[in-house]
């Protein structure tokens, strides 16, 4: 019978308490769609860009059979071989197909005409995907080309298999390794964590212990309080920069193609962004607890989920896609991936910068709106 007393008591203070029913229902349904829809290894709509240095009848076929394929999406036709480097490199296409000179005079001739594929291998499973997709669209068009060359020459369309003969290349990882792609988005992933964590526990640390009230009738300035509240631990954090950096590149022997201070700028761009958003959450929760349990939720599901870590955005549903620009750690992965993988400096790097520096400056400032200087 206490037992059962005991048993009563709590449940009704579960249903009383709303804030744990939220947690008991919403957690679990919120966590079931991110995981549903963000783990999605289908890449679809690869933005694609032609490069046709032949200019026949024949390589138009082709890109009109490329633009009727649901897995290309053509974003850029170029005119020039050194292009190609700089589309990859800038994100602005994930693959670029070159159709060379002679391909039209080969398809006439029946030869195998050759197409090359130039897939971005800074992330590996998109490239892997991408690349069985070249196979197969290039198997399925040859098939398509082998019957039209049996029905001109009166043949069965067996004794004319024509597969294209295709060259893909993956640059910037071309071993395909995925530690290369792993190690910088969990290089992000950590920081987020840690420096989000680091700063939500600062303002409701001296609530809980009671010394707000000093803070508040002292002569300084909310901005003031926000930013002394935030450097110290942008400093603390940088060795955990330093830290991580190193281990990703003598552990995991992950390729630094670019400048290392461009990673390093960056890296405190980053934590000025990641540590106003945990500075937010310190300024809104009353408890520690909150803090803490809000800094965990708040970073690391979106962080592994939402921020292109281990699943391609491009694969996402519409809306997760929109969402994604909220997470910090989505431009910081494209900042490291870059410099590590591809050499990439500020004149590529910029509008991922731009949008970190947006977070750190909203976060802050929203932080001392939120804050009032009385009890």
């Amino acid at each position: 019978m206490r037992i059962r007393a005991v048993m009563r008591k709590e449940f009704i203070h579960v249903l009383r308490d709303i804030r744990t029913l939220a947690v008991v229902i919403v957690l679990p349904v919120l966590m079931l769609i991110l995981y549903g829809y963000a783990i999605n290894l289908d890449v679809r709509h690869l933005r694609t860009a032609i490069l046709d240095e032949d200019r026949t009848s024949a390589s138009r076929e082709f890109i009109c059979s490329l633009q009727h394929n649901e897995y290309f999406d053509m974003v850029l036709y170029l005119g020039r071989p050194e292009e190609a480097d700089m589309v990859l490199a800038r994100g602005g296409a994930k693959l670029v197909f070159v159709i060379p000179r002679g391909f039209g005079r080969d398809v006439a001739s029946g030869k195998r005409p050759q197409v090359q594929a130039l897939i971005d291998g800074s992330d590996s499973t998109t490239a892997t995907i991408a690349q069985s997709y070249v196979s197969g669209f290039l198997q399925t068009i040859s098939v398509d080309y082998a019957r039209r060359q049996a029905a001109r020459a009166g043949l069965p369309a067996e004794r004319l298999a024509m597969p294209f003969d295709s060259q893909p290349r993956v640059w910037y990882n071309p071993e395909m390794k995925s530690t290369y792609f792993i190690v910088p988005g969990l290089i992000a992933v950590i920081l987020m964590q840690i420096s989000a964590l680091l700063t939500s526990l600062t303002i409701v640390r001296e609530r809980e212990r009671g010394t707000i009230e000093r803070l508040v009738v002292s002569p300084i300035m909310p901005h003031e309080l926000m930013i002394g509240k935030i450097v110290p631990y942008v400093i603390i954090a940088f060795a955990d920069v330093l830290l991580v950096l190193a281990a990703g590149r003598l552990l995991f022997g992950v390729p630094l193609r670019g400048s290392v201070v461009l990673l390093l700028v960056h890296s405190a761009v980053f934590l000025f962004a990641s540590m106003g958003i945990g500075l937010l959450i310190s300024v809104i929760a009353r408890t520690q607890l909150v803090a803490f349990i809000a800094a965990i939720l708040g970073t690391m599901l979106p962080s592994v989920l939402l921020s292109g870590f281990m699943f391609p955005i491009s694969a996402m549903p519409q809306v997760l896609q929109y969402l994604t620009y909220l997470i910090p750690a989505r431009y910081f992965i494209v900042i490291l991936r870059g410099i590590f993988l591809k050499g990439t400096g500020p004149e590529v790097l910029w509008k991922p910068t731009l949008s970190l520096i947006a977070f750190g400056l909203i976060a802050i400032a929203v932080s001392v709106r939120r804050f009032r200087k009385r009890l």
